[in-house]
């Protein structure tokens, strides 16, 4: 029976995409106009995915090979509905944060959508980088990551354990400039700590789709990818986004107790290549 080695991965991971984007953060502020900034960048974002694919690949387990590929390639996993819920429902977030954020001041015109992107580049490459940031994390984080912790707990502990690991993944962008990490900071500290605090909830959004959808790879990429474009295209404030960890804690509180059985049962400890079992 494969094991799965959580300790190894998130430590190779996090050396290589830190070393990668503190890289990044020396060559930003000495030559910000480098081209190597955004290659530094780009083999960080790398990372967690060529981790994945080495771990599973170099396992010599023919069953978490077969689940890799089943949850890439296995669209039947995916439960359009639930997709289409979890987008909608991550909209609704998103609507809600910007009612209340009016309580303190801020704009009913958030309810509309920005001309550009936050970070550098812009337009065709804003969007390029968005669509490649979804897939190449979904493919480290669901194609081994999250199983890794899975594998040893129950969801409920894996979305917390998972969602702090990733929020502290994200730390060295916060110094390379031109990244939207990096333009909140100077704003202001406080929201680069929401930052990190609404990841929590969040990570429990994402564990939901993704066992819920069979832990499909594809189902994981479209909302990740909803995620990223609905909280760079429409216009809230950094202020809202601070209303909006609240809300995101509400939602992910409602998405628990409506799915308790997913996040607290423990029939999958030991257990997530079933043909290992038969």
């Amino acid at each position: 029976m494969y094991k799965y080695r959580p300790v190894r991965f998130y430590v190779t991971v996090f050396a290589l995409t830190w070393a990668f984007w503190f890289a990044a953060a020396i060559v930003g502020h000495n030559a910000p106009e480098s081209g190597a900034i955004m290659l530094l960048m780009l083999l960080g974002l790398f990372v967690p995915s060529i981790t994945a694919l080495c771990t599973v690949m170099s396992s010599k387990n023919a069953a978490l090979k077969r689940d890799l590929r089943l949850k890439f390639t296995g669209l039947f996993r995916a439960k359009p509905l639930n997709v289409v819920i979890a987008i909608f429902a991550f909209g609704a977030v998103i609507a809600v944060s910007i009612l209340l954020s009016t309580f303190f001041g801020q704009s009913f015109d958030q309810f509309s959508f920005v001309d550009d992107f936050s970070f550098a580049g812009g337009g065709a490459a804003a969007l390029l980088t968005i669509i490649l940031a979804a897939f190449l994390e979904e493919l480290g984080w669901r194609g081994y990551a999250e199983d890794s912790i899975a594998f040893y707990c129950s969801w409920w502990k894996e979305s917390i354990i998972f969602g702090a690991v990733w929020a502290l993944w994200h730390l060295p962008l916060f110094f390379i400039p031109g990244t939207y990490h990096y333009n909140i900071l100077q704003e202001s500290p406080w929201y680069m700590l929401n930052f990190f605090v609404s990841i929590l909830p969040l990570g429990f959004i994402v564990t939901w789709v993704y066992v819920k959808n069979g832990r499909s790879l594809f189902a994981s990429i479209i909302f990740h990818f909803f995620v990223n474009l609905l909280q760079e295209k429409i216009a809230m404030t950094n202020t809202t986004k601070c209303v909006e960890t609240f809300v995101l804690i509400i939602a992910a509180v409602i998405v628990v107790a409506l799915n308790r059985d997913l996040f607290f049962e423990t029939r999958h400890i030991g257990r997530l290549l079933p043909e290992e079992n038969m």
